[in-house]
């Protein structure tokens, strides 16, 4: 972003900070750690007021912290690149893009873009359904389970979906070991049908297998077009350079997938002797800022990336806007939620597609009254 396009006179006048809820399409079951997820979710907003404007983002904002930022001028906020300063990302980084792009009445794709976008050119990012969780275990017939996979990968195919993320692992924790493998590997077959040949289909194991097991069901779904393994285990290079070297020897073209959650330091430079492929750390923690550092890294080693967001819903709106800063990115990471108070209308999903629009800011409509409203109903305003 152009740094020397902010007005030195902008200042933050006023910062409010509210809960709004919202619910699932669809409960989500359980993974190969965690319990049942549930339909219920909830986002923390800030709005921030400048020169009378206002920006609405995701933020980890203390009322307290919030005090020493008011009459601060956005300029200092930012390095010489345009970079947000590290103190205050998790803080305000998307309200005050949301901020600058409806200033300069520019979504915030453009701002962030680095390959020449033309001004109004739209922007379409692959996307995943992410929700097929663990929702079977009820089911003591395999053949019923595939069945009521099938159909909840079908309802993502209506709503525009062609590539689904599986979670798998029930044999770590739910089911006997094989008896749960079996099990996971038949949805994958099951909703590879669904998706059809062109599909891709991820799997994510969430830690729950190990080495061999990894390469038994690799070899089982070898005619599937599996596109990534992720969290198969937890991180460890040996482990990772030696299925590097099996998938290898097969001329497999499956990618390496790691990076959410409590993920090893270590993972990046992993990633660069060639034993990851595919880097997925939060897009709200460690955030947008973060991943405009780390994306560029990734794209100079010909790296992929894949910012996590599940659980967020501002989050997959902001994925989709980070797409045009990083080459390699892949995927938008969709988790179909409906907030209120928070109108993402102007979104689409087509095709595999993500259909991000060119709006001002971050292109999503909040609900003045209602998130006023939520302020004084348990949130705060400085």
């Amino acid at each position: 972003m152009d740094r020397s396009r902010i007005d030195p006179s902008w200042k933050i006048e006023r910062i409010e900070f509210a809960r709004l809820t919202g619910e699932r399409a669809r409960i989500a079951g359980a993974n190969a750690r965690i319990g049942v997820h549930g339909k219920n979710c909830a986002v923390d907003i800030a709005r921030v007021t400048i020169d009378g404007e206002a920006g609405y983002g995701v933020s980890f904002l203390s009322e307290d912290r919030a005090k020493g930022l008011i009459g601060r001028t956005v300029s200092e906020l930012f390095d010489e690149n345009g970079l947000l300063l590290e103190p205050y990302r998790l803080l305000l980084e998307y309200p005050l893009l949301d901020f600058l792009g409806k200033r300069w009445n520019q979504p915030v794709y453009e701002l962030a873009a680095r390959d020449g976008r033309a001004t109004g050119e739209p922007q379409t990012v692959p996307c995943y359904d992410t929700s097929l969780y663990f929702d079977d275990l009820h089911l003591d017939n395999e053949k019923d389970a595939v069945a009521l996979m099938q159909e909840e990968a079908r309802q993502g195919f209506v709503k525009g979906h062609r590539n689904f993320k599986i979670k798998v692992g029930r044999g770590n924790r739910y089911m006997p070991v094989w008896e749960g493998t079996k099990r996971d590997i038949a949805i994958v077959w099951g909703v590879q049908e669904v998706a059809g040949p062109e599909g891709k289909i991820m799997i994510d194991a969430n830690n729950g297998y190990n080495l061999n097991l990894t390469k038994d069901v690799l070899a089982a779904l070898s005619d599937v077009n599996l596109y990534w393994i992720e969290e198969m285990f937890h991180e460890d290079e040996a482990l990772y350079s030696d299925l590097r070297a099996w998938l290898n020897e097969r001329s497999s073209k499956v990618l390496i997938a790691d990076g959410e959650g409590l993920a090893s330091p270590y993972l990046v430079d992993w990633a660069i002797r060639g034993n990851v492929d595919v880097l997925q750390y939060d897009i709200i923690h460690p955030g947008f800022t973060h991943w405009l550092e780390l994306g560029a890294k990734l794209d100079s080693h010909g790296l992929f990336s894949a910012p996590h967001c599940y659980g967020n819903a501002y989050g997959i709106y902001a994925s989709g806007h980070l797409a045009a800063a990083i080459k390699g990115f892949q995927f938008v990471e969709y988790d179909e939620i409906a907030i209120a108070g928070m109108d993402v209308s102007a979104y689409e999903v087509k095709d595999g597609l993500f259909y991000v629009p060119n709006k001002a800011g971050f292109g999503i409509d909040f609900d003045a009254e209602l998130f006023a409203s939520r302020v004084k109903q348990g949130g705060w305003s400085v």
